[in-house]
């Protein structure tokens, strides 16, 4: 093999998945786009940028929300989470993706951006033997025989659900979606989509006690009906 053939330089994109929550109906969100370009034209996809010369990976990170949703946001609301390099992960020109997590609190009013023809949010379903998003137009069926997303999207987003279980009873991040405070049933909605249960097989109490380091008590929510307001709580640190 050439010398020239081994050390090709491939493209480096960034891919962000941004998280957030619907309240109305308890359920965690994803963002996805439809391209308008090849490869992958008209395939939903996770939305992505070339890093450019001029700026790191994180910031390309931030830029890339700022391109897509019209959101500035600094780098304490996106984290890294693994960089992807199989060679054949896209057709054509080789390209590597570093892949991040960006957890909002509300969920921004969307225009598509530049390279999609559609931007919407996607609600994470997860069974015991699959991982859906849904849109009520859509429902893509996660790690198939055939791949629902553009590229290796699937692989990424099954690595970010990995990633999210992992670290709930440590670096539970992805409550950020919450906002800065949260009731206790609300935080266990989100750890229930995860952990593939449902929030009442998550006993209140226990949950209370076992989470003790990561959340602390921080007042009381303004009641909405009639009985005992629930307490509210946030993130340590």
């Amino acid at each position: 093999m050439s010398d020239e053939l081994l050390l090709t330089r491939p493209l480096i994109t960034v891919t962000n998945l941004i998280w957030s929550f619907d309240a109305t109906t308890s359920s965690v969100q994803l963002l996805l786009v439809r391209r308008n370009q090849a490869p992958f034209e008209h395939a939903w996809a996770l939305p992505e940028t070339l890093l450019r010369s001029h700026e790191s990976a994180d910031d390309a990170a931030i830029r890339l929300i700022k391109d897509k949703i019209g959101l500035d946001l600094d780098l304490t609301a996106t984290e890294q989470l693994a960089t992807f390099t199989a060679p054949d992960r896209t057709p054509g020109e080789r390209a590597l993706a570093l892949a991040y997590m960006t957890f909002l609190p509300s969920m921004p009013t969307l225009k598509p951006g530049y390279g999609a023809s559609e931007v919407a949010w996607f609600t994470l379903k997860r069974f015991s033997d699959c991982d859906t998003l849904q849109n009520g137009r859509h429902t893509f069926t996660l790690g198939g025989a055939t791949p629902a997303l553009a590229f290796d999207h699937d692989q990424i987003v099954a690595t970010a659900l990995t990633r999210i279980k992992n670290k709930l009873d440590y670096q539970p991040n992805v409550l950020k979606i919450l906002g800065d405070t949260f009731t206790l049933k609300e935080a266990r909605t989100v750890y229930a989509i995860f952990l593939k249960t449902t929030p009442a097989a998550i006993d209140n109490s226990n949950f209370r006690k076992t989470h003790a380091h990561l959340f602390e008590e921080y007042g009381t929510a303004v009641p909405r009906q009639s009985g005992r307001p629930p307490k509210i709580y946030r993130l340590k640190g």
